[in-house]
């Protein structure tokens, strides 16, 4: 071996011992900034339910506005709806329908999505898409903003609301096939026929009921919801008060343990509605599928896994490492999928208690809507559809680094090309790693379930508190009050937020 040889050869290996820990450096760097913005958005939703659960529930807006930039352009319409709904537990209902006006809006653009937006997200992944949101988050913008009108007492807006979710889910249930998961909404059907009922429309309120009725029983087994006692009490007094005498007949065959009263007697009573949201809406985090395409990368994939560990895909410290590993071996690829995490409520449910001159009325609040339920449907539905397009990016980012790394091999030339190769090839390959992510967004501010209790009263000034289940009333948060006073032919409605 001559001198220029020996030469040629140290200069190589110091090159290659340089090289490693700064491939290392780069990876570390590239997943952290994917990493630490799921980060920052987990804290975001933790310090809007710290202020809830202390009562301080005006903070909860602030943060969200605090936390405005994070979201960035793709994340406009989460921004607006996380917005409109914590003003909405706020008590700023004026304010929480203008910006859920907003994230309508830009759901309706959003329909037509330009290419570009869909070649970037190819290449990186899909959170640099636009968020739409899911159907059943769409369906909740117009619930919330008929909720917000109705607390409010204006029956003409809150009209408007029930007729767009008329609208759009009967658009909905037109374009989807029979079998789909969530192609109508019972609740938001529900919400509908009440508001109308309230109006005095009542053959709306029927046929809202109707709808709602035969939703229930369509996804009792994957929604969670079986049809409420009240719904049955609400389809007996509207057919009565319409003198559908066949199909109230029907009703009644039906639902014999039904507890009901006739419309005309509903008309001389206040009438007091409570909607509470319960609970912590579910998250979802990432579930890395780390495909090795040689087999000493599939001993590096076993290792890095701690050979059948649980994984901690969320780990900022972990994500770093292995991009950075696998990038160095050349011979994994990454595909990202989401995956759901419920939180489930204990003991959701409430008692509503109207105490005044006239006596004491009670009744428990019913499950109207399990959000949770709703999002692991879409999900379910859509699974297949993220993972082919998961896999196809996963494969072509793969493919990418490699014609890279040979691209620049062959530019750099006889002598320094292996090294430049190696090292491009080693950082595409990390950046192709530490890219990959799951689209883990959604309307985190929902709860986790909708219960609603319906009052009859004699007119008359009333304490109504609600008691939730489970928490005893030293607890902060389990005992609501507010005063009332209500007159005839009156409704009152009233929007609760507990979390547990």
């Amino acid at each position: 071996m001559n001198l220029s040889t020996s030469s040629s050869l140290r200069s190589r290996c110091a090159a290659r011992t340089y090289l490693f820990p700064s491939v290392l450096r780069w990876g570390v760097v590239l997943v952290l900034g994917v990493v630490l913005n799921g980060c920052a958005a987990s804290h975001r939703y933790e310090l809007v339910e710290q202020t809830i659960v202390s009562g301080d529930v005006q903070r909860a807006p602030q943060i969200i506005e605090q936390a405005e930039r994070e979201y960035g352009s793709e994340g406009r319409v989460l921004y607006d709806m996380d917005l409109g709904m914590t003003l909405h537990i706020a008590g700023q209902y004026q304010a929480s329908n203008a910006a859920l006006e907003q994230a309508e809006d830009e759901v309706e653009r959003l329909y037509t999505r330009r290419v570009t937006a869909e070649t970037k997200a190819f290449l990186t992944n899909d959170t640099k898409l636009p968020y739409e949101g899911d159907l059943y988050e769409q369906t909740m913008i117009n619930v919330v903003k008929a909720l917000n009108y109705a607390v409010l007492g204006n029956w003409t807006e809150a009209l408007v609301e029930a007729r767009r979710i008329d609208h759009r889910l009967n658009v909905l249930t037109d374009r989807t096939d029979a079998k789909a998961g969530y192609r109508d909404d019972a609740f938001a059907r529900y919400l509908s026929g009440l508001l109308y009922e309230i109006s005095g429309d009542l053959n709306n309120a029927l046929i809202a009921y109707r709808k709602a009725y035969e939703e229930y029983r369509r996804t009792h087994t994957w929604a969670h919801v079986t049809v409420p006692p009240m719904l049955k009490a609400d389809l007996l007094r509207m057919t009565e008060a319409l003198h559908m005498t066949q199909e109230h007949q029907e009703y009644k065959q039906d639902f014999p343990d039904a507890v009901w009263r006739p419309y005309a007697e509903t008309k001389a009573l206040g009438h007091i509605v409570v909607v509470t949201h319960n609970g912590r809406a579910p998250r979802k985090e990432d579930r890395m599928i780390d495909v090795p395409v040689s087999m000493d990368a599939l001993g590096l994939v076993l290792i890095s896994k701690g050979l059948g560990n649980p994984h901690r895909e969320g780990n900022p410290e972990r994500r770093a490492a292995e991009s950075a590993i696998y990038g160095l071996n050349g011979h994994v690829v990454r595909i990202a999928i989401p995956a759901l995490v419920p939180q489930k409520t204990p003991g959701g449910y409430g008692q509503v208690t109207a105490i005044g001159d006239a006596g004491s009325f009670s009744a428990q609040t019913e499950l109207m809507e399990d959000v949770t339920a709703l999002a692991e449907r879409a999900l379910s539905d859509r699974l297949a559809g993220i993972s082919v397009k998961a896999s196809a990016r996963a494969v072509v980012k793969y493919a990418m680094a490699e014609g890279a790394g040979r691209g620049a091999q062959a530019a750099a030339g006889k002598d320094a090309g292996p090294l430049v190769g190696l090292l491009v090839g080693s950082l595409g390959k990390a950046w192709a790693i530490a890219s990959e992510e799951a689209d883990k967004r959604s309307w985190r501010t929902l709860p986790d379930e909708i219960r609603i209790a319906r009052l009859w009263v004699p007119p008359g000034d009333y304490d109504v508190r609600t008691q939730y289940a489970g928490q005893g009333a030293g607890r902060s948060g389990a005992l609501r009050s507010q005063k009332v006073t209500i007159r005839s032919g009156e409704t009152k409605f009233f929007s609760e937020r507990e979390l547990p």
